[in-house]
């Protein structure tokens, strides 16, 4: 479940790290480029022929006897989905400079973003929304989603709270989730899917880190067994104060962002998986009644 306090329906709690910072020795362009196309399983003659190069060529840079141009590097990124941040490492592991910008939530520049998002959070009320960034941190929130947050440690609720130590952790909601089993397998394969998409360290940690929890251990225990006729949907079911929840989520992403920030936002949706749990969430809504 993604949720965090929040004051007026608004929650700002984690902020994009300076860009670009890193080790003065960073690798070559060339063994990145490899890494990069071995992650996604691509050959060199393969690669080549779609960017136009051919693969001697391609062979030479992944060597360091060829320094491509940007331009190559740029479509080289393309073509393996190399996510933004991680196409500025390979620019500025050539030489050159990076092309993409990361821009802070609390920029002028994103204030029109950052509102239109927080109007869509608070437009879904009474069920819960929340932004996350791409490593699951809430950095935005509406009301309803605060609600299921309510009494979690101090640690988990952050800044920045994290979907996958707030859920997995077990004086996290994993207490209080009646499908724990199926709900954190979910959750291992999206955080399993970051780190293989992403190649991104702290996430490498995070997932090494969650995978010490019982509901990973318990996950790892049952061999990860697919069920042999899986539901159309996985809920997130929880126990709210004696009552049934059970939700299911979409998440939604910027398809056109060319800054860094935007790219690796996404907007968590929840809705009510049954008529009952419609009623629970107005009901929490409407508050009790007035005298």
């Amino acid at each position: 479940m993604s949720g965090v306090p929040a004051t007026n329906g608004t929650a700002v709690l984690h902020r994009g790290s300076p860009s670009y910072a890193g080790p003065v020795n960073r690798p070559g362009v060339g063994p990145l480029v490899k890494e990069w196309r071995s992650v996604r399983r691509r050959s060199q003659l393969d690669l080549a022929l779609e960017v136009g190069v051919s693969a001697r060529h391609l062979s030479f840079v992944e060597t360091g006897r060829s320094r491509p141009s940007p331009e190559l590097i740029l479509a080289l990124a393309e073509e393996l989905d190399v996510p933004l941040r991680e196409r500025n490492s390979l620019l500025l592991a050539a030489g050159y400079a990076p092309r993409y910008a990361e821009t802070g939530l609390d920029a002028p520049q994103m204030s029109q973003v950052t509102a239109s998002l927080q109007r869509m959070l608070d437009a879904h009320d009474p069920y819960p929304g929340v932004v996350i960034d791409r490593s699951w941190n809430v950095v935005l929130a509406n009301r309803a989603a605060g609600a299921f947050t309510a009494g979690l440690p101090a640690d988990l609720l952050g800044p920045p709270l994290n979907v996958f130590r707030a859920c997995l952790r077990p004086d996290g909601l994993a207490a209080r989730t009646l499908n724990l089993e199926e709900w954190s397998a979910y959750l291992l394969r999206q955080l399993h899917r970051l780190v293989v998409t992403t190649c991104d360290e702290s996430l490498v940690e995070l997932e090494r880190e969650v995978a010490e929890y019982p509901a990973a251990v318990e996950h790892r225990r049952r061999g990860r067994d697919t069920p042999f006729e899986p539901p159309i949907l996985v809920p997130l079911r929880l126990d709210l104060g004696g009552s049934q929840l059970s939700l299911f989520t979409t998440l939604t992403t910027f398809g056109t962002a060319t800054d860094i920030t935007l790219s690796e936002l996404a907007v968590e949706l929840f809705f009510p998986a049954d008529p009952a749990s419609e009623a629970i969430l107005r009901g929490v809504a409407e508050g009790p009644p007035t005298a």
